[in-house]
């Protein structure tokens, strides 16, 4: 049974309950943060309503009943229904899934990608340095929708592409991140003494370097979520996202934008997800930079 005089032990006696430890003070502090708890209560049922989708929806994303089209929220349809007769809270409970997909398949991409792009050009630095980085700062340059809407141009629309086209428009952000703590750390003395030891550059960059930057990546990844979701409802508000039937939220608000002014929940519904999902990220991305960030928590 672990005790908790154990995990805040100041002297551990293993790198398992240095990390247990660690883990166990963060937690305990982003439990403090009420934003941050709101934040993971909101994270968690979404994943949640993705997983027992099946079980929550009351009917069928994609069935169509045009008795019932455009009817009000009510008992029998609690977010209403759409112009097909759809019902708008079964769709938004599917569309959860989606979003959970495109929010984690596009982390997966572009922060690990970004995060050995920029160990590297921070740890070499030189020219190695000035050519990634400025490959970097073009993508940087460019607004990300507008980026991500040129690649799915190219690439053609289906929400197979829009993912790898914000996936290659978030990675920027990351690297640059990754590089500046590469500097702070490339040049010190446990570095020194790891080279001297013999060790390889490969060696110095997957076992020391890049665990140092992981913390920050997490945070930047979870302030980003937000912008992924909006960015891939953009692209579904403008058919470049996910194709119909597919109960994708910004594909949704695009079609109800027709009836906007006499049935308002056919928008708005969708709306308020992609909001509520967008906060949730904030909030849990904000707690955990008070947490991990160590420049944060030396001013608190």
């Amino acid at each position: 049974m672990i005790s908790r005089d154990w995990l805040l032990d100041t002297s551990p006696t293993s790198r398992l309950q240095a990390n247990a430890g660690r883990a166990y003070i963060a937690a305990g502090q982003l439990l403090r943060n009420p934003l941050a708890v709101i934040g993971g209560i909101i994270i968690l049922l979404l994943i949640l309503t993705a997983a027992f989708a099946p079980w929550i929806a009351p009917e069928s994303p994609v069935g169509q009943n045009l008795q019932n089209r455009l009817l009000p929220p009510s008992a029998s349809h609690w977010m209403g229904t759409d112009e097909l007769g759809r019902d708008i809270f079964s769709r938004v409970i599917y569309g959860s899934r989606i979003t959970l997909m495109i929010v984690a398949l596009v982390a997966v991409i572009s922060a690990p990608l970004g995060l050995i792009i920029g160990a590297v050009s921070g740890y070499f630095g030189g020219w190695i340095d000035r050519i990634i980085m400025g490959v970097t700062d073009v993508f940087l340059s460019m607004p990300k929708l507008i980026l991500a809407l040129a690649f799915v141009a190219a690439l053609g629309p289906g929400i197979e592409n829009a993912i790898i086209a914000i996936a290659i428009t978030a990675w920027p952000a990351y690297a640059r991140i990754a590089r500046a703590e590469t500097m702070t750390f490339c040049n010190s003395e446990f570095i020194a003494a790891t080279r001297l030891l013999g060790a390889s550059h490969m060696r110095v960059i997957t076992r020391h370097v890049l665990p140092l930057c992981v913390s920050s990546m997490i945070v930047r990844v979870t302030l980003d979520m937000a912008g992924i979701i909006l960015t891939a409802a953009g692209l579904g508000f403008l058919g470049l996202g996910a194709q119909p039937p597919l109960p994708e939220w910004g594909a949704m608000i695009s079609r109800g934008r027709t009836f906007i002014l006499d049935q308002w929940w056919v928008a708005t519904m969708p709306g308020f997800a992609i909001i509520l999902v967008s906060l949730g990220f904030c909030f849990l991305g904000d707690g955990l930079r008070d947490v991990l960030d160590p420049k944060q928590s030396g001013k608190s």
